[in-house]
């Protein structure tokens, strides 16, 4: 059986999400009468303490209403040219909101309160109404890098000073929550809107839950139709949910320690320029020029284990609830024969 670092997108449901799967209530969502649903958007609200949640097929569907929610036609998103939101959503800003991009160079996807503040565009009709901060935690293309809570908490007074919407994409804070010891109501209060993702780090088969006021959930629900998002009895993807935000939060450390153990293995090649920073699950390593990053994926692949290739020199491997302890060492020898 291959170990599948690819993404942590690829787990499957254990026995106990399988069983609260199994035994959802359902009901139509569209009109508002799947309890599931609606008990697991009510849970999620209630952690960040904001007022309402909902829930929508994928992360990039959350971000995606969020930026049509906040902007009009011909406003400006600022935020970090390696964002998830710029870099994997298809062009979504573009073609979903007729918004256009203002990108900044920050440290590991992390961007700055005094970046921001010196990109937002003066009030200039030849320019675009700059409108909408959006941060990544974590940051993919960072490796998996958190930002400092301080830094958030800047970078949010700045869009408030300035009258922008403030939006986060949290495909992976729950990861950035064990590793920083953080408490979710501390981004509710800071932040306009919040994605999160349940089939990533926590190991649902399907879903995202976008986070914010009552009136923005509102808009944001009527967008979702619009997308197509529209889902009838999805209580059964959101049992899983329920189940994931009351099991498996706390054991991202588990993976966090994982991924620094790997990382510490592939240091000690030769063939390796470097290798980011490891916060949480994800490993970014960057190849000499012995060898090419889709190389040495296919070398991988003939010991069963599976990476992904992000460029042409660097590689992406990312830890999961389902690496087992026999996997870890299994990824640790293939590296020690290499």
């Amino acid at each position: 059986m291959p170990v599948d670092f690819r993404s942590d997108t690829v787990t499957k449901p254990g026995p106990g999400m399988h069983e609260a799967m199994m035994k959802a209530q359902v009901g139509d969502d569209v009109f508002g009468e799947d309890p599931s649903i609606n008990g697991l958007e009510s849970l999620a609200a209630g952690m960040f303490g904001m007022e309402a949640a909902l829930f929508c097929p994928s992360g990039t569907m959350t971000n995606q209403i969020a930026i049509k929610c906040h902007t009009q036609p011909g406003d400006e998103v600022i935020c970090d040219e390696t964002s998830h939101v710029y870099q994997y959503e298809g062009g979504g800003i573009a073609f979903n909101s007729g918004a256009s991009v203002k990108l900044l160079q920050g440290d590991l996807g992390r961007i700055t309160a005094a970046q921001v503040k010196a990109a937002i565009n003066p009030d200039d009709p030849h320019r675009a109404n700059s409108r909408l901060v959006s941060l990544e935690n974590t940051s993919n293309r960072g490796g998996g890098s958190c930002y400092d809570f301080e830094e958030i908490r800047k970078i949010g007074q700045v869009a408030k000073e300035h009258g922008l919407g403030f939006h986060l994409d949290g495909a992976r804070l729950w990861n950035a929550l064990v590793a920083k010891n953080e408490n979710p109501k501390q981004y509710g209060e800071v932040f306009d809107s919040i994605s999160i993702c349940l089939s990533k780090s926590l190991g649902c088969p399907v879903g995202s839950l976008l986070l914010g006021k009552k009136d923005f959930i509102k808009k944001a629900r009527r967008v979702r139709k619009v997308f197509g998002g529209g889902m009838r009895q999805a209580g059964f993807l959101a049992a899983a949910g329920i189940y994931a935000l009351e099991n498996n939060i706390q054991r991202l450390a588990e993976d966090h320690a994982r991924a620094r153990k790997i990382a510490d293995a592939i240091s000690k090649k030769d063939f390796i320029e470097s290798v980011l920073p490891v916060e949480t699950n994800i490993i970014i390593f960057e190849c000499t020029d012995k060898i090419t990053a889709p190389e040495l994926v296919a070398k991988l692949k003939t010991y069963d284990i599976l990476g992904y290739a992000i460029s042409p020199n660097r590689v992406r491997l990312v830890v999961h609830l389902d690496i087992t302890e026999k996997m870890l060492q299994q990824t640790i020898d293939c590296f020690a024969q290499l």
